[in-house]
């Protein structure tokens, strides 16, 4: 790519937003006036023009653009990670990142967004959170001008481009290593809590697998999501542990639930009896997977740090006036326990160095699109 055409590229993404701003701006001060004609109808034009001026000389428009990540969720390191993916991809845009942590809680979530708008961001990424709550909010933020992106919030909205990883690959990927690892009979905890939309597909994959498989025999199924996870599934765990003790399979629906089974599995000194599997990769993951005896053998998941980016890239084509597509999945891949140990990768950066397809993916990213350096 010629640096010349990203330069002229990167012109035409802020001319594009200033003149959201300047429609913005004039649509505002039209209001103005046509509510002052309502209530003043004796004041004349010239009059008018000295409110329009004196709106506009008291309002700092920063020349810089701003882009809102509203999370959901975040007390985890794989959010973490996908934070810091998009702050280096706001970085590489030269925009302003501001960051909104609604701990769980969807009113706060929603406060959040009408405070973006009143702020006047060019573009909200959501991150998580219930749709059906979220959608008053974000219909004021797309009725204000801005571009609003989510990653794994079905909003169901023709304005709002998704991101999601492919969760029916997932499970897909897991469930292949299960029976190659396994065969085809084996007896199976499921780590999972509902009501989290990808959690949700995750689960419709490992339905239809039980179905098509039914050597699997699911022994117990547990999960929550109060906080610390990994303490409070290990709990859980060492109970299932000590109910069943034939399970020979766990599988955890999400990184945080195969931390706290690995812990009550090597507590009870079962690692060399029963094999972990799961989605999501952290460089703690990383550093679980890699003990010596471990019973962590295998994660399918997507590089957090590009999911995080991608969301930039994508709010940022909204921002420049072009189409990301309704839909923007990203393929995970099979991470084993035996490529970690073999390439002796230390990191999830670590991991994307070595694997050109997990650092990055031909997705939301045209010609004038700048990325972070890998």
């Amino acid at each position: 790519m010629k640096s010349g055409k990203v330069l002229d590229s990167l012109l035409d993404f802020y001319i594009a937003i200033i003149m959201r701003r300047l429609w913005a701006c004039c649509l505002f001060f039209a209001l103005i006036l046509a509510s002052a004609a309502l209530l003043f109808p004796s004041v004349g034009f010239a009059q008018k023009s000295n409110v329009q001026s004196e709106g506009q000389n008291s309002a700092t428009v920063p020349m810089v653009p701003r882009i809102a990540l509203i999370s959901f969720v975040s007390k985890a390191e794989v959010f973490e990670a996908y934070k810091e993916g998009a702050r280096r991809q706001v970085a590489a845009l030269g925009a302003q990142f501001i960051e909104m942590d609604a701990r769980r809680d969807p009113k706060i979530q929603v406060e959040m967004i009408e405070r973006a708008i009143a702020m006047g961001v060019e573009g909200i990424i959501l991150q998580h959170g219930p749709p059906h709550i979220l959608q008053g909010a974000v219909q004021k933020a797309i009725d204000a001008g801005i571009a609003v992106v989510s990653f794994d919030v079905a909003l169901n909205h023709e304005a709002v481009p998704q991101i999601k990883q492919s969760d029916a690959d997932l499970v897909a990927l897991l469930t292949e290593q299960m029976i190659k690892d396994q065969g085809s009979t084996f007896k199976v905890a499921y780590v999972h809590f509902p009501g989290i939309e990808p959690f949700t597909r995750r689960d419709a994959a490992w339905q239809t697998f039980k179905h098509n498989n039914p050597g699997v025999q699911e022994l117990a199924t547990f999960g929550t999501l109060d906080i610390p996870v990994v303490r409070y599934t290990a709990n859980q765990a060492r109970a299932v542990l000590t109910a069943y003790p034939d399970i020979e399979v766990i599988f955890a629906s999400y990184d945080d639930f195969a931390q706290g089974v690995k812990l009550a599995v090597d507590e009870a000194g079962l690692s060399d009896k029963i094999r972990i599997y799961s989605t999501d990769i952290t460089d703690q993951d990383i550093k679980a997977m890699r003990e010596p005896g471990s019973p962590w053998v295998a994660t399918a998941a997507n590089n957090p740090y590009l999911l995080g980016e991608i969301s930039v890239r994508a709010v940022a084509m909204v921002m420049a006036g072009e189409d990301p597509g309704r839909e923007i999945v990203v393929k995970p891949r099979l991470i084993t326990q035996k490529l970690l140990n073999k390439m002796n990768i230390t990191s999830v950066e670590d991991l994307a160095r070595r694997l050109p397809d997990f650092a990055d993916q031909d997705i939301a990213k045209p010609d004038w699109m700048p990325t972070p350096e890998r």
